[in-house]
């Protein structure tokens, strides 16, 4: 157990070492999303985004389509939402053949990718560096409440919509749930939902590191408050660390693989496309809070979907009560649209099916049996435009075309 307390420290406490220093020779870390996007021939901007709370948040955009040339026409936005220790670059990596940020581009969607505090585009605060630990003091509840939201507003603003299409992949759909039921007036700026992988209720999760550290990290303590408001798992410190820690001794090196899980889910499932693994390596992990990791722990072992539980005492402070209050899923009525897996051991069919249940309208299930697609895969598959992509464009295009007609009828 002292081994995996040390290893558990040191992946989470990185800021005590400072930020990872990248040298001339890695100047593939300093490319962007618009740099991957335009070496593919399509148009891309860059858009920096304050936060009532002072968290500069990276957004990239395909405005339109090269192959198109529809810029003069009317394009209904969608905003593309990454998982935890993710980012905007996962909705591009597997190319323009394949990947649906660019699929979406050349079906006539304003494309919107966005990224979650502290990650790799996303490490400014006008107040805070990243080295003080305020910076890190956040979950993905103000993620979902104020980044998100800050993130559709931004875009309704710019395009002149009043409403867009969403895509989450894991925790892109936690802060979607978290919004919609914090302040359900922005389900009225949703057309569509499309939630893959949905990640909220977790008493099911069959990862093997979080059965094992659950009595450790699942509820607060001493342990947690050491571990608490830090950076973890950001690419080039995590690689550094990884070879120094995790190579050497087997027991070790399994222990990195299941806390890779935990954060990730699998993504070796066999499904994998293999040319997105090179692009990887430069883009992911792209670091988070470690309480957003805490966060998840705690819903893990209490069953609830609930905000970040700080102890009775900060509890009554903060919520005026003793335990954290539940997020009311019953004020989430955008049209949404979820699919889930087998395979997926974060997102298990039981707590998807039972959130489903628990929401005022059902949602549109795709369910896929047995091995066919991992958590990390719903992202990267080998086959993640005939299975994912192609049926979210379908219904961004049912929803475009039944408005049209609803439009005319008036």
């Amino acid at each position: 157990m002292n081994i995996f307390c040390g290893l558990l420290a040191a992946l989470l406490l990185q800021s005590a070492v400072g930020q990872p220093v990248i040298g001339p020779e890695d100047d593939r870390f300093l490319r962007n999303t618009a740099d991957r996007v335009r070496d593919h021939g399509y148009p891309a901007e860059v858009h920096m985004v304050e936060t009532e709370d002072n968290y500069v948040i990276g957004m990239f955009r395909i405005p339109y389509s090269h192959k198109l040339q529809n810029q003069n026409e009317k394009r209904p936005a969608i905003l593309l939402q990454h998982g935890l220790t993710s980012c905007s670059d996962a909705w591009i990596l597997s190319g323009p053949n394949d990947a649906l940020a660019f699929l979406l581009a050349d079906a006539g969607y304003d494309v919107w990718m966005g990224n979650a505090r502290g990650n790799t585009y996303s490490r400014n605060n006008t107040r805070l560096s990243t080295n003080h630990p305020y910076f890190w003091k956040f979950s993905w509840h103000e993620i979902g409440v104020i980044d998100m939201a800050t993130m559709i507003d931004h875009i309704l603003e710019t395009t002149g919509e009043k409403a867009i299409h969403y895509t989450g992949h894991s925790q892109g759909t936690t802060v979607f749930f978290v919004l919609m039921s914090e302040r359900p007036e922005y389900n009225e700026k949703i057309k569509t939902a499309h939630l893959l992988a949905p990640v909220a209720f977790m008493s099911n999760m069959k990862t093997i590191w979080a059965k094992y550290t659950r009595r450790f990290i699942g509820r607060p303590n001493t342990f947690t408050r050491l571990l608490d408001t830090t950076e973890v798992m950001h690419s080039t410190f995590f690689q550094e660390l990884y070879n120094i820690l995790c190579t050497n001794h087997p027991v070790v090196e399994f222990m990195c693989t299941n806390i890779y899980y935990l954060l990730n889910g699998e993504t070796d499932g066999g499904n994998m496309n293999k040319t997105v693994s090179a692009q990887l390596e430069e883009t992911h992990p792209a670091g988070a809070s470690s309480t957003q990791v805490l966060h998840y722990m705690q819903e893990y072992e209490s069953g609830r979907f609930c905000q970040l539980d700080h102890g009775p005492v900060k509890n009554r402070k903060m919520y005026g009560q003793d335990t954290p209050p539940d997020y009311d899923v019953r004020k989430i009525t955008a049209d949404l649209y979820f699919y889930y897996s087998d395979a997926d051991t974060l997102a298990d069919v039981i707590d998807v099916e039972y959130l489903a249940a628990k929401l005022p309208k059902m949602p549109t299930m795709t369910h896929f049996p047995g091995d066919i697609i991992t958590h990390g895969e719903f992202a990267w598959h080998i086959r993640v435009k005939e299975l994912i992509n192609t049926p979210i464009i379908s219904a961004c295009n049912a929803y475009e075309e039944s408005n049209r007609v609803d439009h005319l009828g008036d």
